[in-house]
């Protein structure tokens, strides 16, 4: 009995399909997912399953991959379809706003982020003055990173949706409430430290410590009682 033709197609189209990938699956929707191609590096849309572990709990992740790099928008869920968080991603490092939620849902926390070329780590970026931060100018870099905080870090209540506290950085850099690079490893102004410093000799101890300066130790009764 011949096959019709069509079947004929749909095989030899699997057939051909299956030659350009080392291994890949079919999703319930019967979608193409998980590619590896021949040089072993993901490409296309993938679905990652993690169990829980140890604790643990355990997650999805949907998104794109170029070259076994997350590219793209990228979504994570908890095990009950749930969405956990919303991530952007360049050359496989976050970049841009990313969105973080609680188990049930409520926004927690947004973060914002750049990424660098990895092949090119060098950067022209605006480093604005430290004593006027109206005034900026170009500077050239060289990022330790390929993947820096920048831009506005906001933390929510998730019971309120109220912003409970917000920082912001540039290039990696923190900033200062005007806007200028809080400089690392600095003692914040009007901070008191509580240095005990020794309480003061009595004019007449001084007095008498001059005078016999240098002559054979002698044992004084000052008042104090003890051994």
């Amino acid at each position: 009995m011949k096959l019709p033709v069509l079947i004929i197609f749909f095989l030899m189209s699997i057939s051909g399909f299956s030659q350009n990938w080392q291994s890949y699956q079919l999703s319930i929707k019967g979608d193409t997912i998980n590619c590896v191609d021949l040089d072993t590096l993901r490409q296309g849309k993938w679905v990652i399953h993690v169990d829980p572990l140890r604790g643990e709990a355990g997650y999805e992740e949907e998104g794109i991959f170029v070259d076994d790099a997350k590219e793209g928008v990228w979504r994570r869920y908890n095990l009950t379809g749930d969405i956990l968080a919303v991530e952007n991603y360049r050359w496989g490092f976050k970049d841009g706003k990313q969105t973080y939620f609680t188990s049930l849902g409520d926004l927690l926390r947004e973060e914002g982020w750049r990424a660098v070329n990895p092949e090119n780590l060098y950067d022209t970026i605006e480093v604005p003055d430290l004593n006027n931060p109206m005034v900026s100018q170009e500077k050239i870099v060289k990022h330790e990173s390929s993947e820096l905080r920048h831009g506005a870090w906001k933390f929510y209540d998730p019971n309120t949706g109220m912003i409970v506290k917000t920082e912001n950085y540039s290039y990696g850099q923190k900033l200062d409430a005007l806007g200028r690079p809080v400089a690392q490893g600095t003692t914040p102004k009007n901070t008191t430290t509580n240095s005990t410093k020794p309480a003061a000799k009595p004019a007449a101890v001084e007095e008498w410590e001059k005078k016999n300066s240098g002559k054979k130790k002698i044992v004084v009764r000052d008042g104090r009682t003890g051994g």
